[in-house]
């Protein structure tokens, strides 16, 4: 089930610390995702992948922390919405008015700001210093959709949501809203219930 209560007990912190970095939702979960492997596979196979051949490359060792990464034992997984603070409540039919205006160009929300991959994996790499600050070494690794990781799945064992039909993470405020980003550790953390 992921969960590891002889893990560091380190939770309050890290949720602190994720809050002042600007992520939404922090969390924990081990390694184990062996039973995600069958539908990985069946994917693959059905090739939903598409032309994403690196998807199919990596096969399995998505669904093998520690094989990615020698020695992770727990993952920290956090979600970092999109949809900026103060944003008016009718934010979504103004969008659907811009769709009406054949001759505007409209960019996607989440590709509007400073490119996401940057900001997280900095802010990522800020968490992972603090926590070894506060514990010591750990071996740590930052992922912000850069390497063969089952982050959603990943985020569901931690917490952060649940699976939608649409194979992305779900949560009541922030829809699907949002990045996800990941951090390998290892030594054992506390996981938080799923």
């Amino acid at each position: 089930d992921g969960h590891q209560p002889d893990g560091l007990q380190v939770l309050p912190e890290l949720r602190q610390w994720a809050l002042e970095l600007g992520f939404s939702q922090i969390g924990v979960t081990g390694i184990d995702l062996s039973d995600a492997e069958p539908g990985l596979a069946a994917w693959l196979a059905a090739g939903f992948h598409g032309g994403m051949g690196y998807m199919a490359a990596h096969g399995a060792r998505r669904a093998r922390p520690a094989e990615l990464v020698r020695g992770t034992v727990s993952v920290i997984s956090v979600r970092m919405d999109y949809l900026p603070r103060g944003t008016a409540p009718d934010w979504a039919s103004s969008e659907l008015k811009r769709l009406l205006q054949p001759g505007e160009a409209i960019v996607s929300l989440y590709a509007r700001g400073r490119d996401y991959h940057k900001v997280l994996r900095n802010r990522l790499q800020d968490l992972a210093s603090r926590l070894q600050a506060h514990v010591g070494p750990l071996g740590c690794r930052v992922f912000t959709d850069s390497a063969p990781v089952l982050e959603v799945e990943l985020a569901v064992r931690a917490g952060l949501g649940w699976r939608g039909k649409h194979t992305l993470a779900l949560t009541r405020d922030a829809g699907s809203m949002f990045f996800l980003g990941e951090i390998y550790v290892a030594r054992p953390l506390t996981a938080t219930e799923a």
